[in-house]
């Protein structure tokens, strides 16, 4: 019985993960999009402000904040910090890199979370395990280079990208850290704390950038990009994905991030920017191939 209930919570963090990578991918096409209309502090000040009263609500609402969640509020400023880092550097890192190689530093962040599992809790990556993420690694990149090997052999680290991989460090740390502080909050409650530390910490740095930014006369894209980023891409994924690392490796977690450059090509197709070639479609098939063989482990 307690395996069958086990292997039900896993099968639900699989859910989680795959609806994280689908959403996740939004945020590379419409950040990608107003990046260079506003300072990455001040987006993400206002986005975790928006994001921490939407999931405060929700927490409220669903058994309210038990007074046990405020023990050792350390934990929530450490995973906060984290979070804060990597949406920050992000979107500092498009300043100058392409999307291209930025997306292609993101499938570091698989194997970084493998590192940092077993370091933080111990986790082991079975060998079966270091081959998927091998193969969804190798189909991920298909995909961002878009089958062009000319492309992947072009592919320079530059500043941005330099900047972009500590965020993608801090995002590897931040998943096995959820499991090792968490003491069994509710996700909604867990989540606003951890949002909400957020917030605290962008806005001690970002304070004058949100000050400086002149909101009216912001494009639309860089509202809509906002409302996506606090309601969708923030509130939803952060509690998807505290959802999910409670229940799943860390390896396996972030082993959906595979997943998001395709995505990402659903939301280009969506948003108008044109079909990619037909080749980039065995990437697409490598990285199934790969989850295929994660899922098949839960045996």
């Amino acid at each position: 019985m307690k395996t069958d209930v086990a292997r039900e919570q896993r099968r639900r963090g699989h859910i989680a993960m795959f609806a994280f990578s689908g959403l996740v991918a939004g945020s590379f096409s419409l950040g990608s999009m107003a990046a260079g209309h506003i300072s990455p502090l001040a987006i993400n000040a206002v986005r975790f402000v928006m994001a921490s009263a939407l999931v405060g609500a929700l927490a409220m609402a669903t058994g309210g904040i038990p007074r046990e969640a405020w023990r050792a509020p350390w934990r929530y400023v450490v995973l906060g910090g984290l979070f804060a880092l990597y949406f920050v550097m992000m979107f500092e890192g498009l300043k100058t890199a392409t999307p291209v190689s930025t997306a292609a530093v993101f499938t570091l962040t698989p194997l970084l979370a493998a590192g940092f599992g077993y370091l933080i809790m111990r986790q082991i990556t079975t060998r079966r395990i270091a081959v998927a993420l091998a193969i969804g690694a190798v189909g991920a990149l298909w995909v961002i280079f878009r089958a062009d090997l000319s492309a992947l052999l072009a592919f320079e680290i530059g500043r941005g990208e330099r900047i972009y991989f500590i965020g993608v460090i801090a995002h590897a740390i931040y998943t096995p850290l959820v499991p090792r502080l968490s003491r069994g909050e509710r996700t909604f409650v867990f989540t606003f704390f951890v949002l909400s530390s957020a917030t605290v910490v962008i806005g001690l740095f970002g304070w004058r950038d949100v000050i400086a930014t002149d909101w009216a006369a912001l494009p639309p894209i860089v509202w809509i990009t906002l409302g996506y980023l606090a309601f969708v891409a923030t509130t939803i994924t952060a509690s998807l994905l505290a959802f999910a690392s409670v229940r799943l490796a860390s390896a396996k977690v972030m082993a959906y991030t595979y997943l998001t450059p395709s995505w990402v090509i659903v939301w280009e197709i969506a948003l108008g920017h044109g079909v990619p070639p037909a080749m980039i479609f065995g990437g697409i098939a490598l990285t199934i191939l790969a989850l295929y063989m994660l899922l098949k482990h839960e045996g």
